[in-house]
């Protein structure tokens, strides 16, 4: 009686730490792709950032006489801004509240809602009342990117360019780990006074087209544990019923010689 508990007790707790295991996800990105063809797909489409309170813009006017604007491209430290490597000053010009830029010389200029390329001409056209021919330059300073969880650098990125999609925003923070959960990653993004939540699919190619593909400013990009990584952080737990496991096994078995 005590060999057939000592069997069931055994192969209950087999099971146990079988199914707490799992099997791992895949780790190879677009898996869905057929590597012997090759296949075109529509790209997602980019419209440029809009500009909105509280960005900051580096705005620099250039003409052929560098002094002439000098007072101009002498930008402020207009924020700070969490990095990898810790708190530094960003430099430019923040929006305010209303959608509005003060620059030297120009005074205020509303440039909420538009795109850098917009906002470029409508900073040239005022800069033209004081200065012949001018160039104009127009940058978000503070495009910044949020990537938590399972990858190897989880941090807030400031990108160097405002077109970005999420294999960028990955591949700053180092990858993902071989534990992070490549086909249910989540996509956080402001809109207005709500928060939408995305789940994007990185053994998709479907990824390519999606509206989701390009990032926005301060997306936050969560990288989800896979199974294999929660049966990791469960060892301490498996030890304990295996170690419990085998002192119930010898008990059962003593007993059972008497």
């Amino acid at each position: 009686m005590f060999k057939r508990l000592g069997v069931l007790v055994i192969l209950f707790f087999s099971i146990v730490l079988s199914s707490s295991c799992g099997k791992t996800q895949k780790t190879v990105y677009f898996s869905d792709l057929d590597s012997s063809k090759v296949r075109q797909l529509n790209a997602a489409a980019f419209n440029g950032q809009l500009i909105q309170p509280d960005d900051i813009l580096n705005i620099t006017i250039q003409t052929v006489d560098p002094a002439a604007t000098t007072v101009v491209n002498q930008t402020p430290a207009a924020a700070s801004s969490g990095a990898s490597d810790g708190i530094s000053a960003i430099n430019g010009f923040l929006v305010d509240e209303d959608g509005n830029v003060e620059v030297p010389v120009l005074g205020v200029v509303k440039l909420s809602g538009m795109t850098t390329t917009k906002a470029r001409g409508v900073i040239r056209s005022i800069a033209a009342r004081y200065y012949k021919n001018p160039t104009v330059q127009v940058r978000f300073s503070n495009f910044k990117i949020t990537v938590l969880g399972e990858v190897n650098k989880p941090a807030s990125y400031t990108m160097p360019n405002e077109k970005v999609t999420v294999l960028d925003a990955i591949a700053f923070a180092g990858d993902l780990t071989i534990y992070g959960k490549r086909d249910n990653i989540l996509l956080i993004r402001d809109n207005g006074d709500k928060k939408d939540v995305i789940r994007i699919n990185l053994n998709s190619s479907d990824l390519i087209s999606s509206p989701y593909f390009n990032l926005k400013q301060n997306d936050v990009i969560y990288v989800e544990p896979n199974k294999a990584r929660i049966a990791v952080n469960s060892a301490p737990t498996r030890q304990l019923i295996t170690m419990t496991l085998s002192i119930v096994a010898v008990v059962i078995t003593i007993l059972s010689r008497f």
